[in-house]
């Protein structure tokens, strides 16, 4: 839970209340003495707890589109602004400069290893290869394992070329990334852009290990729905990227002319004036309230504060509802360039192209 009420709130006072006044202090008494319960809130970081019993902090950072010379600095304010999950990969090209700074921070107790979550993903090139190129992302994040590895997406490519899904392919490429947890390489599996389809087709052979989690692309214009729920049924969480819509991406990810501006949506904005909250904020707080857990990324000090502070962000049934109402469907990551010849987009996302 991110809220806690208000007998919660009295339990800590009696901490530092004297004994023999604390017979003084009902819960009605000690209201008197706190802001508004609307406003008071004793927070804490979400937390996700995966299928194989490992917490997963819901709250994390990411690094994709990162500037080289910026990405190891914005880490480093994440870490100081309390992020505890760092989202890598190693398609990204920055694990080295993002390295350079986990390096120095755990080394010297600055940090303790086991307090910060650290993601990254396997590249669709590399799934032949899957111990080298995760030892190869350990070594540039100067790292002795890693807490959560993806398979980055469902599709291949072999010496340049696109070669599309196949199912037999996925799942030795998943019994690699088992292999990874049993050599203590990484704590936990999973993928990532992974439809229901693709889901079923893995799980099908019983793997020795679920996916823990499945990171997709989720936003109140692509809700996910029955993929969420599947994933629920299955034990498998869901992280949430492009949480505010990202249209600010490379233009090879842009296939339609114009994107609706998810920051600009008028009922978001209804939302977060309601709530004295900036729309970022009220993105992720309702990517949190579905059960999602999210990694926005920035390079500002300022907004790496602000987006954090999402978790205070405490949205009513009113609020959610009007969200969910909203019938504007919308993928700005369509991955098109994943298409084999004469394939269409809707066949890549076997149907859940904007669902």
């Amino acid at each position: 839970m991110l809220f806690f009420d208000l007998k919660t709130a009295v339990s800590a006072l009696q901490v530092v209340i004297p004994i023999h006044t604390r017979s003084l202090f009902s819960i009605r008494k000690v209201s008197q003495y706190l802001p508004p319960l609307k406003t008071y809130f004793f927070f804490t970081q979400p937390v996700i707890k995966l299928n194989n019993g490992v917490d997963m902090p819901a709250f994390g950072f990411g690094t994709w589109l990162a500037e080289p010379g910026v990405v190891g600095e914005s880490v480093r304010l994440a870490l100081k602004c309390g992020y505890k999950h760092i989202d890598c990969a190693a398609i990204y090209e920055n694990e080295p400069e993002i390295g350079n700074v986990f390096g120095p921070l755990f080394s010297s107790g600055e940090y303790n290893r086991k307090d910060i979550f650290i993601t990254s993903k396997a590249w669709v090139s590399e799934f032949k290869n899957i111990e080298g190129a995760c030892k190869k992302t350990l070594s540039d994040l100067q790292l002795e394992y890693l807490d959560l590895y993806l398979l980055h997406l469902p599709f291949e490519t072999e010496n340049g070329v696109n070669i599309g899904y196949n199912a037999e392919r996925i799942q030795k490429a998943w019994e690699s990334m088992e292999d990874l947890v049993a050599k203590g390489l990484v704590k936990s599996v999973g993928v990532s852009n992974f439809t229901i389809l693709k889901l079923e087709e893995l799980l099908k052979h019983s793997p020795k290990l679920v996916p823990a989690c499945n990171q997709v692309e989720a936003h109140p214009y692509l809700p996910q729905k029955r993929l969420h729920a599947f994933c629920k049924e299955k034990g498998i969480s869901i992280m949430a990227y492009t949480s505010l819509g990202n249209v600010n991406r490379p233009s090879m990810f842009k296939y339609t002319c114009e994107d609706p501006v998810l920051l600009e949506d008028p009922v978001v904005k209804k939302v977060a004036e309601r709530n004295n909250a900036t729309v970022a904020q009220v993105l992720l707080a309702w990517a949190l309230a579905t059960g999602f857990g999210v990694i926005p990324k920035s390079v500002r000090e300022e907004r790496i504060k602000e987006n954090l502070d999402a978790i205070k962000v405490n949205l009513s049934a009113e609020d959610l509802q009007e969200i969910n109402s909203i019938t504007i469907r919308h993928r700005y990551l369509d991955q098109n360039w994943a298409l084999t010849p004469g394939q269409k987009a809707e066949e890549l996302w076997d149907g859940e192209m904007l669902e």
